[in-house]
């Protein structure tokens, strides 16, 4: 059986209420679903306003590799560590797409004695968000083609229609596909696809409002497409945003689950950070900064991707002022980013391990130019060797960086605590001046290569004629100071996924963008990076499956 899955078992849940009352939440506020699991009254977190904020940490990594890096284990292993010093905190995380976790990675509640329980429930349909997010998104793709089955009172182009359905699994076939075939009372034929619900703007629309007014505001803002004079339409135009918003009301109330050691955590919303802004939403991170001494907040893949992201798109939307940054890596990893093969990363290679460091460093660095102090995090395997991590140390010394041991996953918080008295000396000292990479008066294309060059150390990015055209389209429609979201290969600073560790020189190729004017950027999709993916040749659901107890085995 895993490991992580019998410790979880193992493990006596308190009641969702005891819970909530370690951050001064009352009973009336909590919506429970279940006895493990609730969502926060909206009425309640709307009255903590004037509330003065708590210091907020973000976690993130180096570019992930198959050895495995434990970003979600160190962010619930530090939240149990600085509670148990003394801080009250609180923890925030993305919600689990069930694309993934049927497909190549399995579940994602962290690990061993790091976890958010019940996980079993986190992984599959937890309290229904993500089912609200797609069917939101596919009411409004029903409401475009019914809009011109009755006559295109719009005058909406279908040559033009921009809005995918979705779904939240991986399944490659949808990816492109032709609709409303079989004669005139199905509508009128045109060409569509879907993309995995995390994609999809209605997420990022979820996961950036600040309440349910916002919420409607910016669904209502989504461009669908354009009539054929290249004026667009908007979901308010086809009156959608009121039924958008009726879909997601519950689901935009954050969710409450805890940590094997009873730590408060707050699990909302998911969009992935290679292909949307990857981070859990600003709902859930600003009611725990209102609650807690501290949060500790993850975004999803290296500090390239989800950590840019973060500090570009969410921090700058919402008015966060993050004051340090956790960066994980393992030996294991840092190992593969110097050349070695999965299947031999178990004898000490100190001299692979200093090549690997090349890749930390720079995610350090890059954390540096948004103004953050940084702490390096090496969530320990025990194949680690002395000399292994004590390469790591100097080298992070010799950028005024410290890097600690961490071994939460066996022993939970107490294995982090360490790294929580680091992380809590870097807010003392008030070393954090957040500042973003790039000002949004920059034009689009040169947003993005900023990032490319500032943070990829890419030397210039490739822009078709029609993807330049279109990127100026956005800017004469009044979309131009707006930041980018740059979906890319999580495994490399490149966008080739094969290429590791810390490559300079290279040519960002921008394949496509997209207007997400409801979130509030524009997306450009670098090389062959897909917004549906697919299942790998042994997909994880060949696995999963239930006993003869009702238990479900294989998800984790």
């Amino acid at each position: 059986m895993n490991p992580d899955l019998e410790i979880a078992r193992a493990a006596k849940l308190r009641p969702i209420q005891d819970i909530a009352t370690k951050l001064g939440i009352p009973e009336d506020a909590v919506e429970p679903y279940g006895r493990h699991k609730a969502k926060i009254g909206l009425d309640f977190i709307n009255g903590l306003e004037s509330r003065p904020d708590g210091a907020l940490v973000l976690v993130t990594g180096i570019n992930p590799t198959p050895a495995g890096e434990g970003k979600t284990t160190t962010t619930v292993g530090l939240g149990d560590a600085l509670n148990r010093i003394g801080q009250r905190t609180a923890i925030c995380l993305r919600e689990p797409s069930l694309g993934p976790s049927f497909g190549m990675k399995g579940g994602a509640a962290g690990g061993g004695y790091a976890q958010v329980v019940p996980m079993d429930q986190i992984n599959l349909h937890f309290t229904g968000d993500f089912h609200a997010i797609t069917a939101a998104n596919n009411l409004l793709a029903a409401m475009i083609d019914n809009s011109i089955y009755w006559g295109n009172p719009l005058g909406i182009d279908a040559r033009r229609i921009t809005w995918r359905r979705c779904m939240d699994m991986n399944d490659r076939a949808l990816r492109s596909i032709v609709g409303s075939l079989g004669g005139v009372a199905n509508g009128f034929p045109r060409e569509d696809g879907f993309d995995i619900s995390v994609a999809s703007e209605v997420m990022a629309v979820f996961c950036l409002s600040r309440g349910l007014p916002d919420l409607q505001a910016r669904l209502g803002k989504m461009v669908i497409g354009q009539t054929r004079d290249g004026k667009n339409v908007t979901a308010a135009d086809l009156k959608a945003d009121g039924a958008l918003s009726v879909l997601l009301k519950d689901a935009v109330a954050p969710n409450l689950v805890q940590t094997l050691e009873g730590s408060p955590a707050l699990v909302h919303g998911g969009p992935f950070a290679n292909i949307a802004h990857g981070c859990n939403s600003v709902m859930a991170t600003r009611l725990g900064l209102k609650l807690a001494d501290v949060v500790v907040t993850e975004a999803g893949f290296g500090a390239d991707l989800g950590g840019e992201k973060f500090l570009d798109i969410k921090c700058r939307s919402a008015g966060l002022k993050p004051s340090c940054a956790v960066v994980v890596a393992t030996v294991r990893a840092l190992k593969m980013h110097g050349g070695v093969a999965r299947n031999a990363l178990g004898p000490e290679n100190v001299e692979a391990v200093k090549r690997g460091i090349a890749n930390l460093q720079r995610h350090v660095e890059n954390m540096h130019k948004f103004g953050l102090p940084v702490v390096v995090a090496v969530n320990h395997f025990t194949s680690d060797t002395e000399a292994e991590f004590a390469a790591i140390k100097d080298a992070m010394a010799a950028i005024g960086t410290e890097a600690i041991s961490c071994t939460h996953w066996a022993h939970g918080g107490a294995g982090a605590e360490a790294l929580a008295r680091a992380v809590v000396n870097r807010i003392e000292a008030g070393e954090a001046a957040y500042k973003p990479l790039y000002p949004l008066e920059m034009k689009l294309a040169d947003k993005v290569r900023t990032i490319a060059k500032e943070i990829y150390r890419a030397s210039d990015i490739s822009v078709p004629d029609a993807v330049a055209r279109k990127l100026k389209s956005f800017e004469d429609a009044g979309f131009g100071d707006v930041p980018v979201c740059i979906a890319k290969t999580q495994y490399s600073f490149t966008s080739d996924p094969t290429v590791m560790g810390a490559p300079t020189g290279h040519v960002l190729p921008i394949r496509e963008v997209r207007l997400s004017a409801g979130a509030g950027f524009v997306v450009a999709i670098c090389g062959d990076i897909m917004t549906m993916p697919g299942l790998p040749r042994v997909p994880s659901a060949e696995a999963i499956h239930l006993r003869e107890d009702g238990e479900i085995e294989g998800l984790f």
